[in-house]
């Protein structure tokens, strides 16, 4: 089998199974209580909390460890609005791009369901990249919070973070940006990228599912969505995922670690990989932008195909991908993201997504991309089909 969805998740490292093994069996202690084994795993909690401050270059009181990407999103666009909201009642509007994770989406659509939000959507260019004169277009006095993905998790389009938030920065609006597709490969220093908040996820760096973590600079007003006694100090209660903190601060520095030249070496594979599906497949349509993407992330649509069948066509020839997303369950639509990009939508249905982890190899990808070519031309064979 040739495993191409790791946007969607990636294996468990081996050095993070043995560093997060002790606080599942032996040091198994709950780092509130006040006796040796709660003290032994309040160390170890604040050990990690460090090592994933250094990772994001902030301190440590500024890492909120989470269930996961998602909660740390929700977290970061529900808590800041609304606590911006309470300290000022004018502060009623958040910005959000059109090609942001359901997380981000569907937290700033609560605000405006449940609280009276109104949700201001900053739109994307074919490639899928938010303009700084499209972000200014939408900034206004009363926005309480803009929200933008680092990089797209379906078509792997990197945003310029930087410049982005550096605008909302000069107004004086909080900047959160979802990393969870973006850590691991490009930089995630706070300071330099100049975001209020950041979301980062375990198991998209070899970490196990169900952890994360949540930036949130010094003096940003953060109200907690999960009550209870208090923990991650008072920003989200319950009971902390020791073995899941040291599983994820494990995984970021094994990143850190090696990331400018697995990133070189994995976009250099992504390159060729592209070239060759664009040559061998007539029609095939690269989706994001060209150059600024994920090293890990091609995607294209055929039209002529359903992607759905590609896939499971792919899936008998060894080669496991996606059609994009795996966090819109039950979704059988085309892409927002796609759409959002100006793609019809019966071309947007014949998309497919391959996304590599930091150990895939040429012979993979070569063996991959024939996959391709001799999937695309078994489905175009049986006849007309959505997005033909």
């Amino acid at each position: 089998m040739i495993f191409l969805d790791a946007a969607a998740t990636t294996p468990v490292r081996r050095e993070v199974l043995e560093a997060m093994w002790p606080y599942l069996t032996g040091e198994f202690g709950n780092p509130s209580s006040h006796h040796s084994l709660g003290d032994a795993a309040a160390t170890a909690l604040a050990g990690a909390r460090a090592a994933t401050a250094k990772a994001l270059g902030c301190r440590p009181g500024e890492i909120t460890f989470t269930s996961g990407g998602t909660e740390a999103d929700n977290l970061a666009v529900k808590g800041i609005a609304l606590a911006r909201r309470a300290a000022d009642p004018r502060l009623d509007r958040v910005v959000i791009s059109a090609v942001e994770h359901p997380a981000v989406e569907e937290s700033a659509r609560y605000l405006e369901r449940v609280h009276g939000f109104a949700v201001d959507v900053v739109p994307v260019d074919t490639y899928g990249r938010v303009t700084e004169e499209a972000l200014t277009a939408v900034l206004r006095p009363e926005t309480a919070l803009v929200s933008i993905m680092y990089a797209n998790n379906e078509v792997g389009t990197v945003q310029p973070i930087a410049r982005l938030a550096a605008l909302a920065r000069a107004q004086g609006i909080p900047f959160h940006t979802d990393a969870v597709q973006a850590a691991g490969w490009l930089p995630l220093d706070t300071a330099a990228l100049g975001v209020d908040a950041l979301s980062i996820s375990g198991h998209k760096l070899g970490a196990p599912k169900g952890n994360g973590a949540l930036f949130v600079r010094g003096r940003t007003r953060l109200e907690p969505v999960i009550h209870g006694g208090g923990q991650e100090r008072g920003r989200r209660s319950g009971t902390e995922n020791v073995a899941g903190a040291v599983a994820l601060a494990t995984a970021l520095t094994l990143a850190g670690g090696t990331r400018p030249e697995l990133a070189d070496r994995v976009a250099a594979l992504r390159d060729d990989f592209i070239r060759s599906v664009l040559a061998g497949v007539p029609g095939a349509v690269l989706t994001g932008h060209p150059s600024e993407r994920l090293p890990s992330v091609a995607s294209f649509c055929f039209p002529g195909t359903s992607g759905e069948s590609v896939l499971l066509e792919l899936e008998r020839q060894g080669v496991i991908c996606s059609s994009g997303s795996a966090c819109a369950a039950g979704s059988d639509g085309p892409s927002p993201v796609l759409l959002a990009l100006g793609i019809e939508p019966a071309v947007a249905q014949t998309a497919v997504r391959f996304s590599f982890d930091s150990t895939v190899t040429a012979a993979e990808l070569q063996e991959a991309a024939a996959a391709v070519r001799t999937a695309v031309g078994s489905v175009r064979a049986l006849g007309p089909t959505r997005g033909a």
